[in-house]
C-alpha cells in the first residue's frame, strides 16, 4: 500500500514529451491521476487519452507554459476547484534538442551560445520549476501533506564528455557539444530541491531530485558505442527503467526521504 497513489493528482511538467509520458505511465500503474501539461496541446492531450485507454485511469492534458505565473495560476486554480488538492509536482519540463549528427552545429558551442538561447532554455528548465514550486508548494503545505520530484540528470552531477559528440573531419571550433544550458539548469535543479526541502520541511512536503542517466531514443550507432563505453553496466537506459524510482519517490514508499538526490545512470558517475 505504501506505494499506491489511488486517486492521488500528480501535475507532470512537459507531460506531452518522451520522459514525461513514461511518468505519467508511471503514476497511472500505481491508480494515481496524471495531469500532462505541456506547451504542445495535442501531445499532452494524445499522451493522456492513451493512459486512458491502456490503464482505465482517469488522465488529464493541459496546454500549459510553465514560465508563465499566470498560466500556473490558472492551473492550480482549476485544479482544486476540480479535485480539492494537488498531491504531487513532478518538474521535469526541459528543452533538450536531440544533438543533430548531420549538421554542423558550431552554434553550441559555448564561444557562439546566443543569450536568447541561453535565457529560453533556463527559463524552461529552472525558472518554470521554480514557478510550478512556488504556486503549488504553498498548497500542499497549508495541507501538510505533497511531494515535488525535480527531474535532473546525471549532468547535474558531472559535465557532459565532449568527446561522445564529435565528428570526423571537423575543425575544433566546429565539432557540436551539449550545450552549457543543459548542465546549468540540472545542477540548478539540485540546489532547488535542497532548498525546498529545507524550506518546507516542518509543512510535511518532501521534495527530491532523480538524476536519469540517457535513454534509449533512436541515437545514433556511433553516439550509442561511445556513451555506453562510459556505463559501468554497460548500455543506456530502456524507457521504462525508470517507473519504479517514480513510484517510489512520488508514494509514501519515500515517506522518509527528503532533500536526497536519486542517481540512476547505470553507474556512469562512479567513473
Amino acid at each position: 500500500m505504501r506505494f499506491s497513489l489511488k486517486n492521488q493528482i500528480v501535475v507532470i511538467t512537459g507531460g506531452g514529451g518522451f520522459l514525461g509520458g513514461k511518468h505519467a505511465e508511471a503514476i497511472a500503474e500505481i491508480e494515481g491521476i496524471p495531469i500532462l501539461i505541456d506547451i504542445d496541446e495535442e501531445s499532452a492531450k494524445a499522451k493522456a487519452k492513451s493512459i486512458e485507454e491502456e490503464y482505465g485511469s482517469a488522465a488529464l492534458g493541459y496546454k500549459v507554459d510553465i514560465t508563465s505565473t499566470e498560466e500556473i495560476e490558472t492551473l492550480a486554480d482549476d485544479l482544486l476547484k476540480r479535485f480539492d488538492k494537488i498531491d504531487v509536482l513532478i518538474n521535469n519540463a526541459a528543452m533538450n534538442p536531440q544533438m543533430d549528427y548531420k549538421t554542423e552545429k558550431e552554434e553550441t558551442r559555448l564561444e557562439n551560445f546566443s543569450l536568447e538561447r541561453w535565457n529560453d532554455e533556463v527559463s524552461v528548465g529552472l525558472t518554470g520549476a521554480f514557478i510550478c514550486s512556488k504556486i503549488i508548494g504553498p498548497h500542499m503545505a497549508k495541507r501538510g501533506k505533497g511531494v515535488i520530484l525535480n527531474i535532473a540528470s546525471d549532468l547535474g552531477l558531472i559535465a557532459p564528455d565532449q568527446r561522445i559528440y564529435r565528428k570526423k573531419n571537423l575543425s575544433d571550433d566546429k565539432q557540436p557539444v551539449k550545450p552549457v544550458t543543459y548542465t546549468v539548469v540540472k545542477h540548478g535543479l539540485i540546489g532547488l530541491t535542497r532548498y525546498l526541502a529545507t524550506y518546507w520541511c516542518d509543512k510535511g512536503v518532501r521534495v527530491n531530485a532523480l538524476c536519469p542517466g540517457g535513454i534509449y531514443n533512436n541515437q545514433p550507432e556511433d553516439f550509442v558505442e561511445k556513451l555506453t563505453n562510459l556505463i559501468p553496466l554497460g548500455r543506456m537506459a530502456n524507457p521504462d527503467d525508470y517507473k519504479g524510482a517514480i513510484q517510489f519517490m512520488c508514494s509514501d514508499a519515500s515517506i522518509y526521504m527528503t532533500g536526497s538526490i536519486v542517481v540512476i545512470d547505470g553507474g556512469r558517475t562512479c567513473w
